[in-house]
Protein backbone atom coordinates (compact mmCIF):
# COMPACT_ATOMS: atom_id res chain seq x y z
CA UNK A 1 0.00 0.00 0.00
CA UNK A 2 1.04 3.34 -0.70
CA UNK A 3 1.66 6.21 1.42
CA UNK A 4 -1.22 8.60 0.23
CA UNK A 5 -3.27 4.86 -0.04
CA UNK A 6 -3.05 5.40 3.69
CA UNK A 7 -5.58 8.15 4.36
CA UNK A 8 -8.04 5.56 6.23
CA UNK A 9 -9.16 5.27 9.44
CA UNK A 10 -7.75 2.50 11.39
CA UNK A 11 -9.78 0.92 14.46
CA UNK A 12 -6.91 1.31 17.90
CA UNK A 13 -7.62 -0.89 20.54
CA UNK A 14 -10.04 2.14 22.01
CA UNK A 15 -10.33 4.76 19.70
CA UNK A 16 -10.29 4.77 15.58
CA UNK A 17 -6.85 6.21 14.86
CA UNK A 18 -6.41 8.53 12.03
CA UNK A 19 -3.08 10.15 10.06
CA UNK A 20 -3.44 13.67 9.16
CA UNK A 21 -1.71 14.28 5.57
CA UNK A 22 1.17 15.86 6.90
CA UNK A 23 1.55 12.30 8.83
CA UNK A 24 1.23 10.57 5.73
CA UNK A 25 3.48 12.60 3.61
CA UNK A 26 5.68 12.44 6.10
CA UNK A 27 5.75 8.64 5.94
CA UNK A 28 6.06 8.90 2.39
CA UNK A 29 9.52 11.18 2.28
CA UNK A 30 10.84 9.37 5.08
CA UNK A 31 10.31 6.24 2.84
CA UNK A 32 11.94 8.12 -0.12
CA UNK A 33 14.93 8.86 2.26
CA UNK A 34 15.32 5.25 3.00
CA UNK A 35 14.05 5.19 6.60
CA UNK A 36 10.90 3.25 6.13
CA UNK A 37 8.40 3.52 8.59
CA UNK A 38 4.95 1.49 8.42
CA UNK A 39 1.52 2.49 9.66
CA UNK A 40 1.46 -0.80 12.45
CA UNK A 41 5.04 0.76 13.99
CA UNK A 42 3.33 4.46 14.54
CA UNK A 43 0.35 2.90 16.13
CA UNK A 44 2.81 0.26 18.35
CA UNK A 45 4.14 3.74 19.50
CA UNK A 46 0.65 5.40 20.37
CA UNK A 47 -0.40 2.11 22.25
CA UNK A 48 2.59 1.33 23.83
CA UNK A 49 5.63 3.81 23.56
CA UNK A 50 8.76 3.64 25.76
CA UNK A 51 8.29 7.20 26.53
CA UNK A 52 5.35 9.55 26.51
CA UNK A 53 5.02 13.27 27.05
CA UNK A 54 2.67 16.09 27.21
CA UNK A 55 2.98 18.95 25.22
CA UNK A 56 1.56 22.43 24.11
CA UNK A 57 -2.40 22.39 23.68
CA UNK A 58 -3.33 19.08 24.61
CA UNK A 59 -0.55 17.14 21.99
CA UNK A 60 1.08 14.27 23.03
CA UNK A 61 4.49 12.96 21.70
CA UNK A 62 4.98 9.15 22.34
CA UNK A 63 8.10 7.39 21.63
CA UNK A 64 9.62 4.18 20.94
CA UNK A 65 12.83 2.85 19.86
CA UNK A 66 13.93 2.33 16.02
CA UNK A 67 17.08 0.48 16.36
CA UNK A 68 20.19 1.54 18.86
CA UNK A 69 20.51 4.91 17.90
CA UNK A 70 17.08 6.32 16.43
CA UNK A 71 13.27 6.62 17.76
CA UNK A 72 10.50 7.42 16.58
CA UNK A 73 8.43 10.15 18.06
CA UNK A 74 4.37 10.59 17.21
CA UNK A 75 3.13 13.83 18.23
CA UNK A 76 -0.51 13.05 17.90
CA UNK A 77 -4.05 14.54 19.92
CA UNK A 78 -6.74 12.48 21.32
CA UNK A 79 -10.12 13.54 20.82
CA UNK A 80 -13.12 12.38 22.45
CA UNK A 81 -14.10 9.90 19.10
CA UNK A 82 -10.61 9.52 17.83
CA UNK A 83 -7.18 9.70 17.91
CA UNK A 84 -5.16 11.98 14.92
CA UNK A 85 -1.28 11.80 14.50
CA UNK A 86 -0.45 15.07 13.54
CA UNK A 87 3.19 14.14 12.87
CA UNK A 88 6.50 11.96 13.11
CA UNK A 89 9.91 12.71 13.13
CA UNK A 90 12.76 10.02 13.83
CA UNK A 91 15.46 11.69 16.68
CA UNK A 92 18.62 10.51 18.19
CA UNK A 93 18.24 8.60 21.13
CA UNK A 94 20.79 10.31 23.00
CA UNK A 95 19.15 13.64 22.19
CA UNK A 96 15.92 12.39 23.81
CA UNK A 97 16.44 9.72 26.54
CA UNK A 98 18.34 11.98 28.96
CA UNK A 99 17.81 11.43 32.35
Amino acid sequence: MKPWELNYRIKSMFKELRFSDHALFKLDLLSKRGIVIHQDFVIDTIQSPDKRELGEGEKITAQKNLDENLVLRVVYREYEAFILVITLYPGRRSRYEKN
